[in-house]
C-alpha cells in the first residue's frame, strides 16, 4: 500500500470512528492491543480512584501503603526506588499520608542521614479497607469472565508485563513469570 492509499485509508477509518465510538483512531490502527491496554488502564485507574477517594486516598498512595504493610519500615530512598516514581512525587505522597496519620518518618538509627518510613498502627483499618476496595474492583473489572478466562487473562498480562519490564530493563517488584 502506498503512502497516499494508507493516508486515505486512515482518514476513512478516522471518519468511520466518528460514527463508531469503539473504532480505533487512525493513528492506532497498527497497535490495537496497545490502544486497548491504554484504555483499560485508564478506566481501571479511574475506577480505583473513585474507590480510594472514599477512603481518603489518592491513586498511587495505596501502592505505597501496600509496600509498607508488607515490608515494614524501609528507607525513603528504597521506597522511591521500589515505587519507580520521581522522588518529589513520593515525598508529596508521604507528606499527605503522614498528615492523615497513616505513615511515620524517622531518622534511620544506622545512618542518621537516611529516613525510615513505616506504616502506623492507625493504618490497620486502612489496610482492611484497601484490601476490600481492591477485591471489589477485581470483581467489577472481571465481571462476566469465567474462572478459566480470569486465569488466562492474568497469565497473558504477566507475559505482557514481562515484555515491558525486559524492554525497560528495570521494573520494581518481582518479575512476572513466562
Amino acid at each position: 500500500m502506498n503512502a497516499d492509499a494508507h493516508s486515505t485509508g486512515a482518514a476513512q477509518a478516522a471518519r468511520d470512528g466518528a460514527a463508531r465510538p469503539d473504532a480505533l483512531p487512525g493513528a492506532a490502527l497498527g497497535g490495537p492491543v496497545s490502544h486497548a491496554v491504554s484504555r483499560v488502564a485508564r478506566l481501571h485507574r479511574n475506577a480505583a480512584g473513585r474507590l480510594l477517594k472514599g477512603l481518603g486516598l489518592y491513586p498511587g498512595q495505596e501502592f505505597l501503603m501496600m509496600h509498607l504493610w508488607d515490608s515494614g519500615a524501609v528507607r525513603q530512598s528504597e521506597l522511591i526506588r521500589s515505587m519507580d516514581l520521581d522522588p518529589s512525587t513520593v515525598t508529596k505522597m508521604l507528606q499527605r499520608l503522614e498528615q492523615t496519620g497513616h505513615v511515620r518518618r524517622r531518622p534511620d538509627p544506622d545512618d542518621r542521614r537516611a529516613v525510615l518510613v513505616e506504616a502506623t498502627d492507625e493504618s490497620c483499618s486502612l489496610h482492611t479497607a484497601v484490601r476490600d476496595a481492591w477485591s471489589g474492583l477485581e470483581e467489577h473489572t472481571l465481571a462476566g469472565l469465567a474462572p478459566a478466562e480470569r486465569a488466562e487473562l492474568a497469565r497473558l498480562l504477566a507475559k505482557v508485563e514481562g515484555n515491558l519490564c525486559q524492554e525497560a530493563g528495570d521494573c520494581p517488584g518481582p518479575r512476572p513469570g513466562p
